[in-house]
C-alpha cells in the first residue's frame, strides 16, 4: 500500500487549521454579535446584497446572517473533527476524511455564493479573501483525491471478473437459436 508524502498531509491538516481558525471565529463572531455580523459594513455586504436580490426584510437579513454564521461554526467544526482524526491517526490506524470532504463542499458553496454579491457591489477586498478560501479548498480536495487513490491497494484498484455463468451448467454450448 503506497503512502501519500507527509507534506500534502501537512497541506491537508494546514488549510483544516485555516477553516478551524478562520471560519470558526467568523461564525462564533457572527452568532454571538447582538445584529449577527451585520454591523460589520465589509464583511456583510454580500449578506446585503444577497437579500437584496432576494428582497429580504431586515429580519430576513437577520435570519440570512444567523444561517451563514452558523455554517461557518458548522464547517470549523468539522475541520477541528478531521484535525483530531489526524491525530489519532498518527497513533495508528486510517483516517476517515469524508467529514472533512462535506466541510470543504460546505466551504465551496459559501465562497461561490459570497463571491458575486462582492463582485457586483466591487469589493475587491472581499472578492480575494472568497477567491483565497475557495483556492485552500480545491488545493485541500485535490490532495484528498490523490490520498484516496494512493490509500487503494493493487487488489482494490483492479476489478474482478466472475467468468463462470452461473445458470448455466458446465460445458453446456453458448446459445445459438439458429443451429
Amino acid at each position: 500500500m503506497r503512502n501519500l508524502s507527509g507534506t500534502a498531509v501537512a497541506v491537508i491538516v494546514g488549510v483544516a487549521l485555516y477553516f478551524t481558525l478562520a471560519w470558526g471565529h467568523d461564525g462564533l463572531r457572527v452568532l454571538t454579535s447582538p445584529s449577527y455580523g451585520l454591523d460589520d459594513a465589509w464583511r456583510s455586504q454580500f449578506i446585503f446584497a444577497i437579500g437584496s436580490i432576494f428582497g429580504l426584510s431586515p429580519i430576513g437579513l437577520i435570519k440570512l446572517a444567523a444561517f451563514f454564521g452558523a455554517v461557518k461554526l458548522a464547517v470549523a467544526a468539522f475541520c477541528a473533527v478531521h484535525i483530531l482524526d489526524r491525530v489519532r491517526a498518527l497513533i495508528g490506524g486510517k483516517p476517515d476524511s469524508e467529514i472533512l470532504e462535506g466541510g470543504l463542499i460546505l466551504v465551496v458553496l459559501i465562497s461561490i455564493v459570497s463571491v458575486g454579491p462582492a463582485v457586483w457591489s466591487h469589493n475587491a477586498w472581499l472578492v480575494r479573501e472568497t477567491t483565497i478560501q475557495l483556492a485552500l479548498a480545491a488545493v485541500a480536495t485535490a490532495l484528498r483525491l490523490l490520498e484516496r487513490s494512493y490509500g487503494r491497494s493493487a487488489d482494490e484498484a483492479k476489478p474482478r471478473l466472475n467468468v463462470e455463468l452461473v445458470a448455466t451448467p458446465r460445458g453446456a454450448p453458448w446459445f445459438s437459436p439458429f443451429r
